[in-house]
């Protein structure tokens, strides 16, 4: 239809690529307007929808990210971090919408992100289920509410092919619990424990990192105090999970002026 959001998808080549390229398909009101595949990729050349397994869509994937942003509306990025940095000054200089859910960026990669927030809307999230977001937001009043008192945990665990740990959810949700507590997550995160660590440091926020077969992503907050224990969790068991979320913060996109967003805008958990 004439009026559908053009969504393209970078790292269509990718599982979770191909999933939103299906996703993207199946929901009304968007269409699959270009998708890319790193050079030298045996995807380039194919067609998007045959390569994600739903037959012909009339888009044929691409190395030049350039060309196909400045076709789309909104471009969908579950890649690496200096793709995704790419690919926000690209969508910046065309007026294309983002929603950017690599994770690993550092510091100054991030700061690209947020300057391409200032001529675009950009959707940063480094997790877009539903479940998640509210998981996070949940964190969030469970931190203030229950105080210092209660030692905080954050365990993940995701397929053996993750390359970044903790992984961007997790950290998502410390600072989710940090901010419930009224301080900075880079002040009393502790990510690294082996050999003779001492006592515990009160106030500090805990993250343990499991990797193994092809566990899509499943996270655990755990509030311990003397004699109690409060857990808060996530289990995905499909990626298809984050393609859903992804598309709705494409079409959220779609009307909203530049800035930076994230999914609890998109949910209309913050104004």
């Amino acid at each position: 239809m004439a009026n559908d959001l053009r969504i393209g998808i970078l790292g269509g080549a990718g599982r979770m690529g191909q999933m939103n390229i299906r996703q993207v398909a199946m929901t009304d009101g968007c269409v699959v307007a270009g998708a890319t595949a790193r050079p030298g990729s045996n995807a380039v050349g194919q067609d998007a929808g045959e390569l994600a397994g739903i037959g012909t869509l009339g888009v044929n994937v691409t190395d030049d990210a350039a060309e196909m942003i400045a076709g789309v509306d909104v471009v969908i990025d579950f890649t690496l971090p200096d793709v995704a940095v790419k690919a926000a000054r690209l969508a910046a200089q065309a007026g294309a919408a983002m929603v950017a859910g690599t994770t690993g960026l550092s510091p100054e990669q991030e700061e690209e992100i947020i300057k391409a927030a200032r001529h675009v809307p950009v959707i940063r999230a480094a997790n877009t289920s539903v479940g998640v977001t509210l998981l996070a937001a949940l964190a969030e009043q469970a931190a203030r509410m229950l105080g210092i008192d209660y030692d905080i945990e954050v365990l993940e665990m995701h397929h053996r092919h993750k390359i970044d740990a903790p992984s961007g959810t997790a950290l998502a949700l410390g600072e989710a619990l940090a901010k419930g507590r009224g301080v900075n997550l880079g002040d009393v995160k502790q990510a690294v424990r082996e050999g003779h660590t001492g006592a515990r440091k009160a106030g500090d926020i805990g993250f343990a990192t499991l990797r193994g077969g092809d566990v899509a992503g499943e996270h655990e907050i755990i509030f311990a105090a003397n004699g109690e224990r409060v857990t808060l969790g996530h289990k995905a068991s499909s990626r298809q999970v984050f393609a859903v979320g992804a598309v709705r913060a494409a079409l959220w996109a779609r009307v909203q002026p530049p800035g930076l967003y994230n999914m609890r805008h998109v949910l209309g958990f913050e104004d």
